[in-house]
């Protein structure tokens, strides 16, 4: 073999270790990158939870108006205004504690008149009588509500389903816009999880905020881990290519 066929011979074998082994480098940093990612995103989470703590444990903040409430998701918050007693809602096919139900969710005028806010007031079983609903009356005039700020959940409807005028309404998915239409009431973004200790509402069991730190930080030790594996099958590669 003349030297240009040694240098041919040299430059295939040095392209056959250097692509995969670039290929291989790029996948590593790639999975690494995704491991910072999810390392970022629990300490995202941590900070968030840490928020919520300090606002909760603190003394509850008195809300008069609608102003920031949708940054203030998870927090407990005192609100000062009036339930609307004529104008509440049925959320129906509800599950709690293996029984099925429905929440009754009362609009809450704010002290400045800007906008009400839905309560979810709590849970009320069937009982296998659903033809008859629990008495849900409650008292107007002004009073505080101690709340926790939620976003309403998006659920999907297995059917259309025409929505009633007449009070209270049953619904099957919070639709705020569209309650806002038949209530003739202007509503926030956000609802209100009446507090447990509140003497207006019925079975309250209500998720505190999670933000899954556990399951990010076990997300971002499998991405360091295949890039590690990763790492090694390209050195024993490149190894035993050197060695040919």
């Amino acid at each position: 073999m003349d030297r240009a066929e040694q240098h041919i011979a040299y430059s295939v074998m040095s392209l056959r270790v250097f692509i995969p082994s670039l290929l291989i480098a790029a996948t590593c940093a790639f999975l690494v990158s995704l491991g910072f990612w999810q390392l970022d995103r629990a300490d995202e989470k941590r900070s968030i939870e840490a928020s919520i703590k300090n606002a909760n444990t603190g003394t509850v903040e008195l809300i008069m108006s609608d102003d920031n409430l949708e940054d203030k998701e998870y927090y407990e918050v005192r609100l000062q205004g009036n339930y609307l007693n004529d104008k509440q809602f049925i959320y129906d096919n509800q599950i709690v504690d293996q029984a099925s139900g429905y929440y009754v969710l009362t609009p809450f005028v704010l002290s400045d008149q800007s906008k009400a806010i839905l309560i979810n007031r709590g849970f009320i079983p069937w009982n296998g009588r659903r033809d008859k609903l629990a008495d849900i009356f409650i008292e107007q005039g002004a009073k505080e509500a101690k709340v926790q700020i939620s976003k309403p959940i998006k659920r999907m409807e297995l059917k259309s389903s025409d929505i009633g005028s007449e009070f209270p309404v049953l619904i099957q998915a919070i639709n705020l816009e569209e309650m806002a239409a038949i209530a003739g009431v202007d509503f926030s973004n956000v609802i209100g999880l009446l507090d447990p200790s509140s003497s207006d509402g019925y079975v309250r069991k209500w998720k505190p905020y999670n933000g899954s730190i556990e399951k990010h930080v076990g997300y971002a030790i499998q991405w360091f881990l295949m890039a590690l594996v990763l790492a090694i099958i390209g050195i024993r590669l490149a190894i035993k290519q050197r060695n040919k």
